[in-house]
């Protein structure tokens, strides 16, 4: 007989694995936290730092698959796989929980029930990705990934972790094409770089007309 736990209202049954029976990493930059098609016997959730996901195609190309900050939850598969791999942008703290660890503490339908939700967020995230990539010119995919990240840090300054090349990758554009959109929405004032990977936006009509 599997003894599963009561859990407050506002916090979830993978939360609560999370903190009583996590264990915390530090990723360095660059580090890989697990490869693609590796088992997914683990559970993750980022403390600090970006970590991203991306998946080699078959003509070894690279697809950026998403960014993930402090908060956010990764690695929950509705399969025995990974079908991306996951790496560390900065620096990251993540907390590690096994699967199996899960089931023992929350029982069956509430490991079920974190990986529905789970995929039902990345399902919603792959959405607007298609639309982003089908639907929008350059011009609009740059400025509704600026977009998407500010509203991720409500601060004056944004942190861009990732580098151009991971942008072009996401957004299914050349790292050329990249630099050139920013260099025009900075030219119209619209954002503003004060270094390389920090951004302010100056215009926040513009660049939401640019996202919609």
């Amino acid at each position: 007989m599997t003894l599963t736990h009561a859990f407050p209202a506002d916090e979830s049954a993978l939360d609560q694995a999370f903190d009583r029976l996590g264990t915390r990493i530090t990723v360095a930059r660059d580090e890989e936290v697990y490869a693609q098609d590796d088992e997914a016997d683990r559970f993750y959730r980022v403390m600090s730092g970006v970590v991203r996901t991306s998946r080699l195609t078959a003509d070894g190309r690279r697809q950026v698959g998403d960014f993930y900050y402090a908060g956010e939850v990764f690695g929950l598969e509705p399969g025995p796989d990974h079908r991306f791999a996951a790496e560390a942008l900065t620096e990251c703290e993540i907390q590690v929980v096994r699967r199996s660890a899960v089931r023992a503490f929350a029982g069956d339908v509430e490991v079920d029930r974190a990986i529905l939700e789970a995929t039902r967020v990345e399902m919603e995230r792959l959405q607007e990705h298609v639309m982003l990539l089908g639907r929008k010119g350059a011009r609009e995919r740059v400025a509704g990934f600026l977009m998407g990240l500010a509203q991720r840090q409500p601060e004056d300054h944004v942190d861009l972790p990732m580098g151009r090349q991971d942008m072009a990758d996401y957004l299914g554009l050349t790292i050329e094409t990249v630099s050139r959109m920013l260099t025009q929405l900075q030219g119209e004032a619209i954002v503003a770089f004060p270094s390389t990977r920090r951004f302010h936006i100056r215009k926040w009509g513009a660049l939401e007309a640019l996202a919609a």
